[in-house]
């Protein structure tokens, strides 16, 4: 989580004061409710500690199999096991200031219920569609943050058995731009390739594509790239065809196509910090509206 990102909850955070409050109140004593019955049955215990049957109700539902649901409890109760053990080992090793584990606890109870609401604002208003335009737009106004850091190529690789039927006919259908014979590479390499890539026109990282053949070992890939449109060669038991349409080295600035769905994922993650930001100001304006909160001298 960004540091903004982390100011934004706290804001939120006090603007969804009284919600928070009000809900963790009864949550407290609902619980208080709980521990103050007799009839509160026992599973598990450490020293002074128990565990409570009613505690399990929040993970177990009545959709969960009898078999998931055991296996749900017995794994909650060995983690508290375990966690109460720590506790309370701790607490016997070194000072611990309780008031202060408690602001923290509340704290991050307050962050928690602010995020869990702010991602379901989010969530109801994100507008997901993101055109081509605003793609390119942000292409060409940040070029510079599109720095390829790898080798990249459109390419064609197949990796065959050397015990593989008319592995001369490969490379006459590799170059041939006919349907037909596209499709009967298609076929061939379903039948007999244990790996290959047949698109050319997808960018793809040269190193992933040719990864576990002797061309992953070539020393200098980029004086390979720029001699080589078309390579065969082979180990003691596969042959392997490359056929390398286009190429863009690394350090060159990243073709579009091969960072797009980047960018897509960017300018969305850019609509939900406005959309937090939106709901910080809703919330907090209404309340100051309502005169719901005094920040007193």
């Amino acid at each position: 989580m960004t540091k903004r990102k982390s100011m934004s909850l706290k804001k939120l955070s006090l603007s969804v004061l009284a919600v928070t409050c009000m809900f963790g109140c009864e949550f407290i004593k609902r619980k208080n409710d709980q521990t103050d019955s007799d009839n509160r049955v026992a599973i598990a215990r450490v020293n002074t500690t128990y565990l409570y049957k009613d505690e399990l109700d929040d993970i177990l539902t009545p959709a969960t199999s009898k078999q998931d649901s055991a296996e749900r409890a017995e794994t909650y109760i060995n983690s508290w096991v375990r966690k109460q053990l720590l506790i309370q080992e701790a607490g016997k090793k070194i000072n611990i200031n309780e008031a202060e584990v408690e602001r923290k606890i509340l704290d991050y109870r307050f962050s928690l219920i602010a995020y869990e609401y702010q991602s379901y604002y989010i969530k109801q208003h994100l507008d997901t569609a993101v055109s081509a335009a605003e793609i390119e737009n942000y292409y060409t106004g940040n070029i510079d943050n599109f720095v390829l850091k790898q080798n990249i190529v459109q390419a064609v690789f197949i990796k065959l058995p050397k015990t593989a039927p008319r592995t001369n006919r490969v490379k006459e259908l590799l170059f041939s731009s006919r349907e037909k014979d596209q499709s009967e590479l298609k076929s061939y390499c379903l039948s007999f390739s244990t790996a290959y890539h047949l698109s050319d026109s997808a960018w793809m990282v040269f190193d992933e594509l040719v990864k576990n053949s002797p061309l992953a070992e070539i020393p200098n890939k980029i004086q390979f790239l720029k001699a080589n449109r078309y390579y065969e060669t082979s180990d003691d038991g596969y042959l392997y065809f490359l056929k390398v349409a286009k190429y863009r080295i690394s350090d060159n600035i990243s073709p579009l196509e091969f960072v797009k769905d980047d960018i897509r994922n960017i300018i969305l993650n850019k609509r939900k910090v406005e959309l937090a930001k939106k709901l910080e100001d809703e919330v907090y304006n209404n309340a100051v509206r309502e005169k719901e909160f005094e920040i007193f001298e």
